[in-house]
């Protein structure tokens, strides 16, 4: 096959696990031009293949593995991969994404994607080496955790460097927010995707490959990729971002009061010293490491030197976690944080949601919605860490009070009733990460209209996260505006998400991480996108063309959930982040703005105002024709 465009390998699998049947197709060049990859893959094939009917844990629904056209190449942070289906959690568009190696890895093995349908009668792996794939037996690693399966999967091939997506005990028993553990323990974690294979009882994908990736314009796309490699090393924020990673931002989102505290009672946590980038660093660091192509390095090893845990090492020890299973729960036990770290990793199960379901069991039983009737006899309280740790497994293994928070907050709160879903911390059912919108009014829009319920990366805003005005005057020029860089300003931030969203969906398609974005986005923006993959691919490709193909799909995401009843009403937040008043550092005696920011959001889109559905004019300029047709007719 003479695929047309470079940067692809211009096939992909589809995968029958009812049948057995393992298919290698080819991809279509107009699918690829019009969606890029990654996530505008699995939107389209989710809007083609799995209609709002199907159940997310239904042998009819499919799960999308995807790459993109700068996978596997030398440019900068080239190394993520997309997970996409329809969400166990939220019941709508579901997707995760993470680095490491899997995802050139795919590439080098021949396929661009793999689309997942049907169930299996009994575990299985998935193996894919040079353009073969094959189902495997896998009763054997049924229940083990992650590291213990990649590892049997590694010496059953006879190759340590074989890379491995595989689902833990979580997974296995369908806890709604379960994740994806991929080599070398980095995890697609949000939105319950290790559910989905769970539920099709398949327990890993298995993946070698000795092949390359071509790029049209070898020279330019090299001289390119080498300058952004550079500027990206010469940006004055990059020392910090190296140096701490995410825990880097630890004390600075506890000063402006984003760092969510007590099921977000407050946006700071008093002891935050203890669980600081500095404390951690000086305590348990060993050594820097990065994923594929990354010359940032934002990840660490860490390691428990001494007590009971003594040896334990982990890595992708994020931001998020520090919060979920810290200051989320009032905890300052970094030693346990790094231990719950690495029990999520093993159980395969995301720390975000993880740590919002007990911290909102915690307030619960503060305010006597639940008693120890209700808990097993557990008297739920802040700051203990100890209870933190074995209330993870409960919920991987669905033991005891582990399985209703095995639901996730939204399910819960309407299990238990009794006025619960006020204390439930989520947007469209997805518990809301490490960002209180009180103290940055654009991440609070971000959150009330991400297609994949509560999420900060898909809109990703920075610029008035520190009120850092470099990078918007790098990025937007003339444009600039001081409002932009300030937190609680809202002016222009309808504007700012927007924009951040369509190119977020083109990151994530393209596909490369957003990691340290406050200066990646700075660097690497639509100019420096469009060059890159028109050098990686050969595409006509301008500014005005790849900013259409982004908006393409976050439009076409949003099509998918208004299937699903999705509407204006839930582009909101949780009332206590819109009434209840920040008590905490710069955001104090502030709330959410949502409402004055929301209308010009969608009129920046061109969405109907009264149901925030994309009008047909929209989507009929995007190419979306058969959208608007299909909700129309699902809409009478």
């Amino acid at each position: 096959m003479n695929f047309k465009y470079k940067g692809y390998t211009g096939k992909y699998l589809r995968v029958n696990l009812s049948s057995g049947e393992v298919k290698t197709d080819e991809v279509n060049p107009e699918f690829a031009k019009t969606y890029l990859g990654g996530e505008g893959f699995g939107i389209k094939i989710l809007w083609d293949e799995v209609p709002p009917e199907v159940e997310p844990l239904s042998p009819e629904n499919k799960i999308i593995f995807a790459t993109g056209p700068l996978n596997g190449t030398f440019w900068p942070n080239a190394g993520r991969l997309e997970a996409i289906s329809k969400s166990p959690l939220t019941g709508i568009y579901g997707d995760s994404n993470c680095g490491g190696f899997f995802a050139p890895e795919l590439k080098y093995a021949g396929f661009d994607y793999i689309i997942i349908e049907g169930q299996a009668e009994k575990p299985v792996y998935l193996f894919i080496h040079d353009g073969q794939a094959e189902l495997r037996k896998a009763n054997h690693l049924w229940g083990k955790y992650t590291s213990e399966a990649e590892q049997m999967i590694c010496d059953e091939l006879n190759d340590s460097e074989i890379k491995v997506a595989c689902i833990g005990p979580a997974g296995e028993n369908l806890v709604r927010y379960a994740g994806i553990v991929v080599t070398p323990n980095r995890t697609l974690a949000r939105c319950g995707l290790g559910a989905v294979m769970g539920s099709k009882k398949l327990k890993a994908i298995a993946v070698r490959g000795y092949g390359g990736v071509e790029v049209a314009d070898k020279n330019g796309f090299r001289s390119l990729s080498l300058e952004l490699h550079q500027r990206l090393m010469n940006n004055p924020i990059y020392p910090a971002v190296s140096r701490y990673g995410t825990p880097g931002i630890v004390t600075l989102m506890n000063t402006i009061g984003r760092f969510p505290t007590r099921n977000f009672k407050q946006g700071s946590f008093e002891d935050v010293e203890l669980i600081s980038a500095e404390t951690l660093r000086e305590n348990y660091f060993v050594k820097d490491t990065s994923c594929f192509a990354c010359p940032i390095g934002c990840d660490k090893i860490y390691e428990i030197k001494k007590g009971k845990a003594a040896g334990l090492r982990v890595t992708s020890f994020e931001y998020e976690t520090l919060n979920s299973i810290g200051a989320g729960i009032g905890s300052g036990n970094l030693e346990a944080i790094i231990i719950g770290n690495d029990l999520c990793d093993q159980l395969g199960m995301d720390t975000i949601s993880a740590g919002r379901a007990i911290s909102f069991a915690i307030e619960l039983f503060e305010q006597g919605i639940l008693k120890t009737e209700d808990t097993g006899g557990i008297e739920l309280k802040w700051g203990d860490a100890e209870q933190m740790l074995d209330l993870l497994p409960q919920i991987a293994y669905r033991q005891g009070f582990g399985d209703l928070l095995a639901e996730g907050v939204r399910r819960a709160a309407q299990i238990i009733g009794n006025g619960a879903d006020y204390f439930a911390m989520h947007v469209k059912g997805q518990e809301i990460s490490a960002q209180d919108g009180r103290a940055q009014q654009s991440m609070g829009l971000t959150h009330a209209t991400s297609t994949r319920g509560a999420d900060h990366l898909k809109g990703f805003p920075t610029i008035d996260e520190t009120g850092y005005p470099e990078e918007a005057r790098r990025r937007f020029g003339e444009k600039y505006l001081p409002e932009m860089a300030q937190p609680q300003a809202i002016k222009y931030k309808p504007f700012l998400v927007k924009d951040g969203q369509d190119f977020g969906a083109v990151v994530d398609s393209a596909i490369t991480c957003k990691s340290g974005g406050t200066f990646v986005m700075a660097e690497i923006y639509w100019q420096e996108m469009a060059t890159g993959i028109r050098m990686a691919t050969g595409m006509e490709l301008d500014i005005d063309s790849l900013k259409k193909t982004g908006e393409r799909i976050y439009n076409l995401m949003r099509c998918y959930n208004i299937l699903h009843g999705i509407s204006r009403k839930d582009d909101t937040l949780p009332e206590r982040l819109l009434k209840e008043p920040s008590p905490s550092g710069a955001a104090k005696g502030h709330v959410c703005r949502l409402e004055e920011m929301l209308t010009e959001y969608y009129q920046l889109r061109d969405w109907d105002l009264k149901s925030g559905y994309p009008t047909r004019s929209k989507l009929e300029t995007l190419g979306l024709q058969d959208a608007a047709d299909v909700i129309e007719k699902s809409l009478g």
